[in-house]
């Protein structure tokens, strides 16, 4: 499971011309990929490490402020460039294995006390953020 990690001072996604997930206060985006091998577990881990995460204002976690999140799939995450300019989605879970896998994450920050907001998995969806810092963390689990 890999995670791209922006903190950011607002956010939102929206799907055709409709907003569907947006926070309008510090907190982060996670852009979540998914490979073959991953799990219910790696999620768990995932989910807990986004929630103690101290990346925010005054090294704070979104625990210790009750910051959002936006979390979003992302199967671009493991795309291979290895070989030609054309990149090979072959290394990103197909959507039955990955679809579960983003929604037990999104579930376990929300059982960790996390507010949430998301994309639509599968959708083309336009993101738009202001990143704070500029601060963007990669998460390879």
């Amino acid at each position: 499971m890999r995670a791209v990690v922006q903190r950011v001072t607002q956010a939102s996604v929206t799907v055709d011309g409709r907003v569907v997930g947006a926070i309008e206060e510090p907190g982060l985006v996670v852009l979540v990929g998914v490979t073959h091998d991953d799990s219910p577990d790696q999620a768990a881990k995932l989910a807990a490490k986004l929630w103690g995460l101290r990346i925010l204002d005054g090294e704070k976690s979104c625990s210790d402020i009750g910051a959002p999140l936006l979390v979003i799939s992302q199967f671009t995450l493991y795309a291979d460039l290895a070989k030609g300019r054309r990149p090979s989605w072959s290394a990103a879970a197909s959507g039955p294995v990955a679809e579960p896998l983003v929604q037990a994450v999104v579930r376990d920050l929300r059982e960790l006390g996390a507010r949430v907001e998301t994309g639509i998995f599968g959708a083309d969806m336009e993101v738009g953020l202001v990143n704070d810092g500029p601060v963007t963390i990669i998460l390879d689990l």
